[in-house]
């Protein structure tokens, strides 16, 4: 290394001396070139071509035509009968066949086997087998108990799970290397802002013998150990749906579930098609599924308790909680990707607050109990709007040519709104302070340089 660049390397971040080999660049092109490999073999298997390759459609008729015009009739080919003689039987093997007989007789100078022995061996024998598989019974126990235990959910890590965009802001690294930002983010991605702030999962659905968005149907799924986070409720959705969803952090208040991305509708396997195709069947499918009325309030109201018996002393309307997510609610996407789109909208989006309307049941007071215990019809139940403010946490890049990959993965990017502090040893992070501000920041700045 020379001296001038011993010079430019001096008090650079370790994320600008990695190879090119190990960069996030490299990977991610790496990854796209892979999966567009592996699906090229899907097609190819799914069409079946190797049952094609050797098939032929023969001479036609007028290339028969103009080599020999004065032979007519069918061709006779001219192959001998020895390749058939292997299926023939051989001689007298009809005979043979009748005379066999059903069981082997037994030889005249052979010794007879006495019938006490018989039963010592038979005896001594059972027993060894009893023990023998009173033992291989106890280590298939243990084994099949060890397996259960060890065994993961079908569930985990099945969503894409985004790599934090690797920035370089440094003016010295900026001369030797890249800042980070892609080179063809203008044309070959796209963009989820803002991506609310909640807990990532997959909402799962499945066959019910009752109407869907009244019989349980869906369940949530935890994103690294695939558990299920709370007991399955009612949704509109079809079943054999797999949604990658982000629950909120206000659910209870809001009643929402934020639909990120889509891998499988109603059977059909949609995960292996490109993100801008996956995203319009989302928002096209989520705008075309019916609503329902908000359910009964959740039994316990879990740590606001104490406002709801203050409400119901004051004489107040109680608060009401949802008791399961009950809104199917897109996250926006945009396949403007423009530096000065995102510098003009996508950025001031990403640190706003979304304000959503949420439909919400008015809860009736503490006189209705009364009016059951006369026989009456149970009242109506009204409706009303209000607005509900969704914090955001970041922003989320996609590349367009990619498919759906389960796992961790450098073909999508994520810039947080701010920076995290357990985060601080991942590479891409150690760059990051808290003088230069969140990595939104430093997006920012490197988008209008």
């Amino acid at each position: 290394m020379s001296t001038n660049d011993r010079k430019l390397s001096y008090k650079v971040p370790p994320a600008t001396l990695r190879d090119t080999v190990t960069s996030q660049e490299h990977r991610r092109n790496r990854a796209l070139e892979e999966q567009k490999r592996r699906r090229a073999e899907r097609f190819d298997s799914t069409r079946q071509l190797d049952f094609f390759a050797d098939l032929t459609l023969g001479p036609s008729d007028d290339e028969a035509d103009d080599e020999d015009p004065m032979q007519g009739g069918p061709d006779i080919i001219q192959e001998g009968m020895v390749q058939f003689a292997a299926m023939l039987p051989p001689a007298g093997a009809g005979n043979s066949a009748k005379i066999v007989p059903s069981a082997a007789t037994p030889r005249e100078s052979a010794p007879p086997v006495s019938q006490e022995s018989n039963v010592q061996t038979t005896g001594k024998k059972r027993g060894k087998r009893r023990k023998g598989k009173a033992r291989q019974g106890a280590a298939d126990g243990q084994q099949h108990q060890t397996s259960n235990r060890k065994k993961p959910s079908r569930w985990a890590d099945k969503c894409m799970y985004a790599e934090l965009l690797e920035m370089i802001e440094d003016q010295n690294a900026v001369q030797t290397c890249r800042d980070g930002i892609p080179d063809d983010i203008e044309t070959g991605w796209v963009a989820v802002a803002p991506v609310p702030v909640g807990k990532r999962c997959l909402a799962v659905t499945h066959y019910t013998s009752g109407i869907a968005g009244v019989v349980p149907n869906t369940t949530l799924r935890s994103r690294v150990l695939g558990k299920q986070l709370m007991k399955p409720f009612p949704s509109p959705l079809p079943p054999q749906t797999i949604l990658d969803c982000i629950l909120d952090e206000n659910w209870r208040d809001n009643g929402i579930l934020h639909v990120l991305d889509v891998l499988k509708w109603k059977g059909q396997d949609v995960g292996e098609c490109e993100t801008p195709f996956r995203f319009w069947w989302r928002d096209t499918r989520l705008s075309e599924l019916a609503s329902f009325p908000p359910p009964p309030s959740a039994p316990e109201a879990g740590p606001e308790d104490s406002t709801v018996e203050s409400s119901h002393a004051s004489g107040s309307i109680p608060r009401y909680q949802f008791p399961y997510p009950h809104t199917l609610l897109p996250v926006p996407y945009h396949t403007n990707t423009t530096l000065a789109y995102f510098s003009n909208t996508l950025i001031p989006l990403t640190r706003s607050l979304r304000r959503v309307s949420v439909t919400l049941p008015l809860v009736p007071s503490q006189a209705t109990p009364s009016m059951d215990l006369h026989g009456a019809a149970p009242p109506v139940v009204e409706l009303y709007s209000v607005f509900r403010e969704i914090r955001s946490d970041g922003l989320l890049l996609y590349v367009a040519q990619a498919t759906y990959e389960p796992g961790t993965s450098p073909l999508s990017s994520w810039v947080p709104l701010q920076a995290y502090a357990d985060d601080a040893h991942k590479p891409g992070r150690e760059q990051v302070s808290s003088a230069q501000g969140g990595p939104l920041d430093v997006f920012e700045r490197s988008v209008l340089r």
